[in-house]
C-alpha cells in the first residue's frame, strides 16, 4: 500500500455516503490529507464516522461544507488540492416525482460545479468522476451494441431518457458533461469509475443506501415469493474505493474504467446468501414471472418501460482496463454478500439487545 502522505490534499466530495465513506478510509489508511465534503460538517449522525475514521487513521481528515448545486461552494475544499474525486451524486430506487429535481440537475449541476472549482485551482492535476455502468448500458436497446455479449468503456447507454430511467440519463449526462470540460483544457487529467451495483459491509452507520435496503429486504424477505428476472452487474464497496484511490495516484490512469466482479440474477444472489447463511432467512428460491413484475413493478418505481426492456436479458461486462491499470482484483461476489448481510445481521441484533423487554401488562378485571 503507498504512503500518501507527501501529497497534496486529496478532495472527496460526497464524503458522507456508502461508497464514499469506504474511499475516505482508503485514503486515510494510506497517511494522506482528505478534505472531505459535506453539506453540513455538524451533523454528527452522518459525519461522525467520519471523525472516527479521521481520529483512528494515520491520514488527516478535514471536514468542509458544501452543496453540489451551490456555485462556488467547492472552490475553499479544491483550493491547493492535488487531486479532486467527485462522488456527490443522488441515487435511489422508487417512484420519482421530479426527475430534474431528484437526478439530473444535482448530477450535472454538481459536476459543472466541482470542475469549476477545479478549472480555478492551478495545483489540481487529476479528476477521479463517480460514474456507473448506467451510463455505459441502459436496457436491452443497447444489447446490439456489444454483439458478444459484453459491454466495454466505448459504450454509451443511449436508451435512457428523462422520462424513462433518469438515474442512468442523469449519469450519462454528468459524464459527458466532465469530458466536455476535461477537453477544454489541458492540466488535469480524468478518469471516471463506472462500478456496476455496489454491495458490500457499510463503513456508515446510515440505512438509506440503496445497497444497505437491498440487503435488508434479501433478509427480511421481501423477495420470498420469488426473484424480480433481472441482471446486473456486482462488485465490492472496497474495490471500488480502491479504484478511485489508484485512479488519483497512478499518473497514467485516464479514461473510463468499468468495475464489475460479476454479473449475479436477483435468484443467483439468493442462492449465494441462502448457500453461506442457511435456510434460516426467507431468501428467494425461485423466479418471480414476468407478468407479475409488470404488475408490481409500478408500486416499486418500476416502469413497465423498464420491466420491458431489463426483464429476462443477461448482461456481461469487459472490465480488462480496471485490472491491468488500476490493479483491481475483484472480491468474489460470495464473500461481498456475505460479509454485507453478517454486517446487517449483527446490527440488528445489537440493536435488540439495546432494546429494554416490552413488558406485558393487563388491566384489572373490574368486578361485577
Amino acid at each position: 500500500m503507498s504512503d500518501l502522505s507527501s501529497h497534496l490534499p486529496f478532495v472527496v466530495t460526497g464524503a458522507s455516503g456508502y461508497a464514499a465513506s469506504w474511499v475516505v478510509w482508503e485514503f486515510l489508511s494510506r497517511g494522506a490529507t482528505v478534505r472531505a465534503t459535506v453539506r453540513d460538517p455538524d451533523n454528527q449522525a452522518k459525519c461522525q464516522h467520519l471523525i472516527d475514521m479521521g481520529k483512528e487513521l494515520p491520514g488527516t481528515l478535514e471536514l468542509v461544507k458544501a452543496d453540489l448545486l451551490e456555485p462556488g461552494s467547492f472552490d475553499e475544499a479544491v483550493s491547493g488540492a492535488g487531486a479532486v474525486i467527485h462522488m456527490a451524486s443522488p441515487f435511489f430506487i422508487g417512484k420519482i416525482k421530479d426527475p430534474y429535481a431528484q437526478f439530473i440537475n444535482p448530477a450535472v449541476e454538481g459536476t459543472k460545479n466541482v470542475l469549476d472549482a477545479v478549472n480555478k485551482a492551478e495545483s489540481v492535476t487529476a479528476v477521479v468522476l463517480t460514474s456507473s455502468v448506467a451510463a455505459v448500458y441502459g436496457d436491452s436497446r443497447d444489447l446490439p451494441k456489444a454483439p458478444d455479449g459484453r459491454f466495454t468503456e466505448d459504450d454509451w447507454n443511449t436508451s435512457s431518457s428523462a422520462d424513462h430511467a433518469p438515474y442512468s440519463f442523469s449519469k450519462t449526462l454528468a459524464e459527458k458533461t466532465a469530458w466536455d470540460m476535461h477537453a477544454a483544457q489541458s492540466r488535469w487529467r480524468l478518469s471516471t469509475i463506472n462500478p456496476a451495483f455496489i454491495l458490500g459491509p457499510s463503513k456508515t452507520p446510515r440505512g438509506d443506501s440503496e445497497s444497505v435496503k437491498f440487503i435488508r429486504d434479501m433478509l427480511r424477505g421481501v423477495y420470498k415469493m420469488g426473484a424480480p428476472p433481472l441482471c446486473f452487474g456486482v462488485v465490492d464497496v472496497r474495490d471500488v474505493a480502491k479504484a478511485h484511490v489508484e485512479a488519483a495516484i497512478r499518473p497514467d490512469a485516464r479514461g473510463r474504467y468499468i468495475l464489475v466482479a460479476e454479473p449475479k440474477t436477483f435468484l443467483e444472489m439468493g442462492q449465494i446468501l441462502r448457500a453461506r447463511l442457511g435456510d434460516g432467512y426467507p431468501f428467494p428460491t425461485r423466479v418471480l414471472p414476468k407478468f407479475l413484475l409488470y404488475l408490481a413493478g409500478p408500486s416499486q418505481g418500476l416502469s413497465w418501460k423498464f420491466v420491458r426492456g431489463n426483464a429476462g436479458y443477461l448482461v456481461d461486462f469487459d472490465t480488462t482496463r480496471s485490472r491491468e491499470q488500476l490493479g483491481i482484483e475483484y472480491t468474489p461476489v460470495e464473500d461481498t454478500l456475505q460479509q454485507h448481510a453478517e454486517q446487517q445481521i449483527a446490527a440488528r441484533a445489537a440493536v435488540d439487545e439495546s432494546e429494554p423487554p416490552q413488558i406485558e401488562t393487563t388491566k384489572p378485571r373490574e368486578k361485577k
